[in-house]
């Protein structure tokens, strides 16, 4: 039997409305009239729109503009051929490779995001879960700031299952999932570093902990607080505090395997790409660095994954003893196979242009006959 739909709270819908634009349900009885907009100007000065555009993209253009700096800035301390070589290593067998495993990852990762979903109460099919998580990796890879994929996927799977604020949020914390098994793999290899890496490795550690800690109670205090429960962000929070308790802490186990199988074909995608270059480590010395160099490639100050991994990856084979250059050039070839993994999210992009020009995937249909989800009823 169907369960109703999670009521959705006040702040939420106005969200949705607002990314929406005008919808029937939104147009006032004044603006129904004939002739009315002819008569009216705009509802809200340009100079309104503009400061509203530069608070909801300023953030991410700061991030973009550090991440060029920094990419800026390896590409002229760096001798040229660093880069060159990493095209010249790059054949048709590491090119299947990498579809082979980039398909396991992307798998693993988009059945991570339909667990959380469907535990908050949301539908989401593997098969649509799958091609949305493609498409957020190709837009991640080829749009600034690294991050833009995931914001699409969060705003049209919320927009799909009518409820943008729980859709946005199974995104973030399906995110927050995977960030927090990485940091705990640093820590786990971190005394595997060179001593000189241990302070880098372990800011790798504590930034997304402490961020995820400081999160965690704000969420906990504003959902506890009578007084803020009252409150339209009250209500946010309160709305947040269920759906980690009840998609992150409740589907832990499945959650923290995924995770960790992903981060596996990642790290399996550094090494062959260091096999290429031809750096010549055990393995012990090449997987922590491999993980370190994920870490870094998560700081959302970036081009399309690109500047802060190229950095990392050169600082540790350096302090490794393994060449800096010979790091950069494995960080390139890394970031080749990281485009040749999303490039079937090009193919999803076409083809819902191409279906009905809705690159979102439309409004789900399919999905509401909704089996049980994994390890039992849904909440």
């Amino acid at each position: 039997m169907n369960r109703p739909p999670h009521p959705r709270t006040g702040i939420e819908d106005d969200a949705a409305r607002r990314l929406a634009g005008p919808t029937a349900s939104t147009v006032t009885q004044e603006d129904a009239r004939p002739g009315a907009h002819r008569h009216r100007g705009p509802r809200r000065p340009a100079g309104r729109g503009r400061g509203e555009w530069a608070r909801g993209h300023g953030g991410a253009l700061t991030r973009t503009l550090i991440g060029a700096a920094i990419l800026g800035w390896v590409l002229w301390w760096y001798p040229l051929e660093a880069f060159t070589a990493a095209f010249a290593v790059v054949n048709a067998g590491a090119v299947a490779t990498t579809l082979g495993v980039g398909a396991a990852t992307t798998v693993l990762c988009a059945a991570r995001w339909r667990v959380i979903a469907r535990a908050v109460g949301l539908s989401l099919s593997p098969t649509r879960a799958v091609s949305d998580y493609y498409l957020a990796l190709f837009l991640n890879a080829v749009l600034p700031a690294g991050v833009l994929g995931d914001a699409h996927r969060a705003v049209g799977h919320g927009r799909a299952n009518g409820d943008l604020g729980r859709g946005v949020r199974a995104v973030v914390l399906e995110r927050v999932a995977g960030q927090v098994v990485l940091a705990v793999a640093v820590a786990a290899l971190i005394f595997v570093l060179p001593a000189t890496l241990w302070g880098p490795g372990w800011g790798a550690v504590a930034l997304p902990l402490a961020l995820v800690a400081v999160a965690g109670a704000v969420v906990a205090v504003g959902a506890r607080s009578p007084r803020a429960r009252g409150s339209r962000a009250g209500r946010i929070l309160v709305a947040t505090a269920r759906d980690v308790r009840v998609g992150l802490v409740g589907r832990a186990p499945t959650v923290i395997v995924l995770s960790a199988a992903a981060l596996v074909g990642h790290v399996a995608l550094f090494l062959l790409a260091a096999h290429l270059v031809g750096v010549d480590a055990p393995l012990t010395r090449l997987v922590p660095l491999a993980v370190l160099a994920l870490a870094a490639m998560s700081v959302p100050v970036n081009v399309g994954g690109w500047g802060p991994r190229e950095v990392a990856t050169a600082a540790a084979f350096g302090a490794a003893g393994l060449g800096a250059e010979q790091g950069l050039t494995v960080s390139v070839v890394y970031g080749l196979f990281a485009l040749i993994a999303a490039s079937p999210g090009a193919a999803v992009l076409v083809a819902r242009l191409f279906q009905g020009g809705q690159v979102s995937g439309g409004p789900i249909r399919e999905e509401r006959q909704q089996e049980p989800a994994l390890g039992g009823v849904r909440p």
